[in-house]
């Protein structure tokens, strides 16, 4: 299902390597993952989290900090009974490894993220997984390639959502809540402007629910806040000093999450 980030036509797998009409190929790593970004869609040399940022958040979703919100988004998809799934983001592949879990065995399930190391991490762990290295706005797949889409705080382009998910296919979509970190917030501005909860619209969709999901964090020691800290953009209004000084001092923080699902119409 895969198709060539280069010419746009299919790719097909012979040995250990993808193939397409125009010759294009892609070997396929020893982790089991394909690389689909060609120096033309990279923004830098190694675009995505590097490896201190992609450690700090596996250790930190390790903790089971996030684990709630990995139910809803799970319970979200069950309820469109999917037969193709595509984790748009999917970073080491914390989520989707839980939801591979209890997905129905015959369902196929996608990971794509512009960070090869990521990718690398998620492929070597989770073998019944696809994975690939591609850019979430111009995705590698053929049209309507997927029933349903989970996008956690992930970028994307509406026009390929609309083109590679089936008609009457869903976009589940996961976004920050107005209290979400907001302790973070106030550590470092003196006036607080907090995530908006306006529904966002996405042409060609219809939005058809939306979950808040919101919960106090404990802290369990210090070291799970500073792996938070090192996986927002926050991180670089804290200086050393007052970043020590706010994981430790801190023993809560809240959590608030935004789940809508949108179909295709």
């Amino acid at each position: 299902m895969y198709i060539c980030p280069l010419c746009r036509q299919p790719l097909e797998l012979t040995g250990r390597q993808y193939q397409c009409a125009a010759n294009h190929s892609f070997d396929l790593a020893k982790e089991g993952y394909v690389n689909l970004l060609p120096v033309q869609q990279k923004n830098s040399k190694d675009p995505g989290d590097n490896k201190l940022m992609i450690d700090a958040r596996r250790a930190f979703l390790q903790s089971g900090a996030y684990q709630p919100l990995s139910d809803a988004v799970n319970k979200l998809l069950l309820q469109t009974a999917p037969a193709t799934v595509l984790d748009l983001g999917c970073g080491e592949g914390y989520y989707s490894s839980r939801l591979q879990q209890v997905l129905n065995p015959a369902t196929r399930l996608n990971g794509i993220d512009i960070s090869k190391a990521a990718v690398k991490y998620a492929a070597r762990h989770y073998p019944a997984i696809q994975f690939a290295v591609a850019s979430a706005y111009q995705l590698p797949f053929a049209d309507n390639s997927f029933d349903s889409v989970i996008r956690i705080y992930a970028p994307s382009d509406n026009n390929e959502l609309q083109r590679v998910i089936k008609p009457d296919g869903y976009l589940i979509s996961v976004s920050p809540g107005p209290e979400h970190l907001v302790e973070m917030k106030q550590a470092v501005y003196r006036e607080v402007k907090r995530h908006s909860a306006e529904i966002k619209q996405e042409p060609g969709f219809t939005h058809t629910r939306r979950q808040q999901l919101s919960y106090p964090l404990a802290i369990s020691e210090p070291e799970q806040l500073d792996n938070l800290l090192q996986m927002v953009p926050l991180a670089w209004k804290f200086t050393s000093e007052s970043r020590l000084a706010f994981v430790a001092a801190t023993k809560t923080i809240s959590i608030d999450f935004l789940l809508d699902v949108y179909q295709l119409a």
